[in-house]
Protein backbone atom coordinates (compact mmCIF):
# COMPACT_ATOMS: atom_id res chain seq x y z
CA UNK A 1 0.00 0.00 0.00
CA UNK A 2 1.12 3.89 -1.38
CA UNK A 3 1.67 6.28 1.83
CA UNK A 4 -1.27 9.05 1.46
CA UNK A 5 -0.58 10.66 4.30
CA UNK A 6 -0.09 14.10 2.77
CA UNK A 7 -1.68 13.90 -0.54
CA UNK A 8 -4.96 13.07 1.95
CA UNK A 9 -4.09 15.97 4.17
CA UNK A 10 -3.91 18.53 1.11
CA UNK A 11 -6.83 16.69 -0.67
CA UNK A 12 -8.98 17.09 2.80
CA UNK A 13 -8.05 20.82 2.90
CA UNK A 14 -9.29 21.23 -1.22
CA UNK A 15 -12.31 19.54 0.39
CA UNK A 16 -12.75 21.87 3.06
CA UNK A 17 -12.19 24.92 1.00
CA UNK A 18 -15.23 23.56 -1.50
CA UNK A 19 -17.31 22.82 1.57
CA UNK A 20 -16.75 26.81 2.06
CA UNK A 21 -17.88 27.87 -1.79
CA UNK A 22 -20.67 25.34 -1.62
CA UNK A 23 -22.29 26.37 1.28
CA UNK A 24 -21.75 30.14 0.31
CA UNK A 25 -22.98 30.04 -2.71
CA UNK A 26 -26.25 28.17 -1.53
CA UNK A 27 -27.19 30.89 0.59
CA UNK A 28 -27.31 33.56 -2.70
CA UNK A 29 -30.19 33.45 -4.39
CA UNK A 30 -30.46 32.14 -8.16
CA UNK A 31 -30.69 36.12 -9.66
CA UNK A 32 -27.87 37.21 -7.95
CA UNK A 33 -25.35 34.69 -8.86
CA UNK A 34 -24.34 36.45 -12.19
CA UNK A 35 -24.32 40.59 -10.66
CA UNK A 36 -21.04 41.81 -10.21
CA UNK A 37 -19.50 41.81 -6.30
CA UNK A 38 -19.30 45.31 -3.91
CA UNK A 39 -17.63 47.52 -5.84
CA UNK A 40 -18.46 46.62 -9.53
CA UNK A 41 -15.53 43.11 -8.44
CA UNK A 42 -15.82 40.06 -9.81
CA UNK A 43 -19.41 37.79 -9.80
CA UNK A 44 -19.84 34.81 -8.66
CA UNK A 45 -20.07 33.43 -11.74
CA UNK A 46 -16.83 35.06 -12.86
CA UNK A 47 -15.15 33.46 -9.90
CA UNK A 48 -16.49 29.84 -10.23
CA UNK A 49 -15.96 29.94 -14.26
CA UNK A 50 -11.95 31.13 -13.28
CA UNK A 51 -11.75 28.43 -10.70
CA UNK A 52 -12.93 25.73 -12.72
CA UNK A 53 -10.65 26.41 -15.78
CA UNK A 54 -7.70 26.84 -13.25
CA UNK A 55 -8.49 23.40 -11.98
CA UNK A 56 -9.00 21.77 -15.01
CA UNK A 57 -6.13 23.25 -16.75
CA UNK A 58 -3.99 22.54 -13.60
CA UNK A 59 -4.86 19.02 -12.88
CA UNK A 60 -5.64 17.61 -16.50
CA UNK A 61 -2.75 15.38 -17.25
CA UNK A 62 -1.45 16.95 -13.90
CA UNK A 63 2.10 14.50 -13.85
CA UNK A 64 2.24 14.27 -17.21
CA UNK A 65 1.36 17.86 -19.45
CA UNK A 66 1.80 21.02 -18.83
CA UNK A 67 -1.17 23.17 -16.24
CA UNK A 68 -1.48 25.79 -18.59
CA UNK A 69 -3.44 23.88 -21.65
CA UNK A 70 -3.28 25.16 -25.00
CA UNK A 71 -7.27 24.68 -25.00
CA UNK A 72 -7.55 26.82 -22.19
CA UNK A 73 -9.39 30.42 -22.76
CA UNK A 74 -8.58 32.61 -19.59
CA UNK A 75 -8.90 35.43 -20.43
CA UNK A 76 -13.12 34.46 -21.19
CA UNK A 77 -13.10 32.99 -17.79
CA UNK A 78 -13.68 36.68 -16.79
CA UNK A 79 -15.99 37.71 -19.11
CA UNK A 80 -18.97 39.04 -17.65
CA UNK A 81 -22.08 35.94 -18.10
CA UNK A 82 -25.43 35.42 -16.77
CA UNK A 83 -26.08 31.58 -15.67
CA UNK A 84 -28.57 29.81 -14.10
CA UNK A 85 -27.72 28.68 -10.97
CA UNK A 86 -27.29 24.83 -12.71
CA UNK A 87 -24.95 26.15 -14.92
CA UNK A 88 -22.96 27.29 -12.38
CA UNK A 89 -22.57 24.69 -10.25
CA UNK A 90 -21.99 22.21 -13.22
CA UNK A 91 -19.12 24.62 -14.22
CA UNK A 92 -18.08 24.49 -10.34
CA UNK A 93 -18.12 20.74 -10.31
CA UNK A 94 -16.38 19.70 -13.46
CA UNK A 95 -13.20 21.88 -12.03
CA UNK A 96 -13.13 20.13 -8.96
CA UNK A 97 -14.17 17.00 -10.02
CA UNK A 98 -10.56 17.14 -12.41
CA UNK A 99 -8.60 18.16 -9.55
CA UNK A 100 -9.93 15.26 -6.86
CA UNK A 101 -9.62 12.57 -9.71
CA UNK A 102 -6.26 13.81 -10.17
CA UNK A 103 -5.71 13.79 -6.75
CA UNK A 104 -6.67 10.41 -5.84
CA UNK A 105 -4.15 9.28 -8.50
CA UNK A 106 -1.19 10.73 -6.52
CA UNK A 107 0.52 9.06 -3.09
CA UNK A 108 3.36 11.01 -1.47
CA UNK A 109 6.14 9.33 -3.49
CA UNK A 110 4.91 11.61 -5.96
CA UNK A 111 5.77 14.88 -3.96
CA UNK A 112 9.43 15.81 -5.02
CA UNK A 113 8.28 14.51 -9.15
CA UNK A 114 8.57 17.29 -11.05
CA UNK A 115 5.62 18.92 -12.85
CA UNK A 116 5.71 22.26 -15.22
CA UNK A 117 3.21 25.07 -15.53
CA UNK A 118 3.91 27.57 -18.13
CA UNK A 119 6.87 26.24 -18.98
CA UNK A 120 8.67 26.57 -15.58
CA UNK A 121 9.29 23.19 -13.29
CA UNK A 122 7.94 22.69 -10.17
CA UNK A 123 8.00 20.17 -7.37
CA UNK A 124 4.65 18.11 -7.13
CA UNK A 125 4.30 19.48 -3.33
CA UNK A 126 5.23 23.42 -4.79
CA UNK A 127 2.57 22.98 -7.66
CA UNK A 128 -0.39 21.41 -4.79
CA UNK A 129 0.45 23.93 -2.51
CA UNK A 130 0.46 26.89 -5.32
CA UNK A 131 -3.07 25.27 -6.30
CA UNK A 132 -4.62 25.35 -2.71
CA UNK A 133 -3.08 28.86 -1.81
CA UNK A 134 -5.12 30.09 -4.88
CA UNK A 135 -8.26 28.23 -4.49
CA UNK A 136 -8.54 29.59 -0.60
CA UNK A 137 -8.20 32.98 -1.93
CA UNK A 138 -10.83 32.78 -4.41
CA UNK A 139 -12.81 30.77 -2.08
CA UNK A 140 -12.20 33.61 0.30
CA UNK A 141 -13.64 36.16 -2.38
CA UNK A 142 -16.95 33.98 -2.84
CA UNK A 143 -17.67 33.82 0.76
CA UNK A 144 -17.06 37.77 0.82
CA UNK A 145 -19.08 38.40 -2.17
CA UNK A 146 -21.99 35.77 -0.90
CA UNK A 147 -21.88 37.67 2.47
CA UNK A 148 -22.44 40.92 0.75
CA UNK A 149 -25.48 39.76 -1.08
CA UNK A 150 -26.92 38.12 1.33
CA UNK A 151 -26.36 40.42 4.15
CA UNK A 152 -28.41 40.45 7.57
CA UNK A 153 -29.59 36.65 6.65
CA UNK A 154 -26.31 35.05 5.78
CA UNK A 155 -25.59 32.10 7.95
CA UNK A 156 -22.13 32.47 9.43
CA UNK A 157 -20.14 29.51 7.95
CA UNK A 158 -17.43 29.14 10.70
CA UNK A 159 -17.84 30.28 14.12
CA UNK A 160 -20.48 33.34 14.43
CA UNK A 161 -19.81 36.90 16.09
CA UNK A 162 -20.28 36.57 19.58
CA UNK A 163 -19.22 32.89 19.52
CA UNK A 164 -16.07 32.56 19.81
CA UNK A 165 -16.29 31.26 23.81
CA UNK A 166 -18.46 28.16 22.55
CA UNK A 167 -16.46 27.02 19.99
CA UNK A 168 -13.85 26.99 21.91
CA UNK A 169 -15.52 24.85 24.33
CA UNK A 170 -16.39 22.55 21.54
CA UNK A 171 -13.92 23.32 18.33
CA UNK A 172 -15.47 20.56 16.24
CA UNK A 173 -14.01 22.13 12.81
CA UNK A 174 -10.86 22.14 13.55
CA UNK A 175 -9.71 19.30 11.36
CA UNK A 176 -10.32 19.66 7.76
CA UNK A 177 -12.80 16.64 7.55
CA UNK A 178 -15.10 17.68 10.65
CA UNK A 179 -15.19 21.03 9.05
CA UNK A 180 -16.61 19.88 6.11
CA UNK A 181 -19.04 17.31 7.68
CA UNK A 182 -20.23 20.27 9.46
CA UNK A 183 -20.63 22.60 6.73
CA UNK A 184 -22.89 19.59 4.90
CA UNK A 185 -24.84 19.04 7.66
CA UNK A 186 -25.55 23.07 8.08
CA UNK A 187 -26.56 23.00 4.46
CA UNK A 188 -28.97 19.83 4.89
CA UNK A 189 -30.26 21.83 7.90
CA UNK A 190 -31.07 24.72 5.64
CA UNK A 191 -32.57 23.23 2.61
CA UNK A 192 -34.96 21.39 5.74
CA UNK A 193 -36.06 24.75 6.69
Amino acid sequence: MTDRHLIDSITAEYRRYKALGDSSLEQVPDEKLSESGPGGGNSLAIICWHMAGNLQSRFTGFLTTDGEKPWRQREEEFAQRSVSRSELLEEWNDGWKVLFNALEELSDDDLDKAVTIRGQPLAVHEALHRSLAHASYHVGQIVYVAHAIVGDAWKYLSIPPGGSQAYNADPKMEKPRSHSEQLSQSARDRSQN
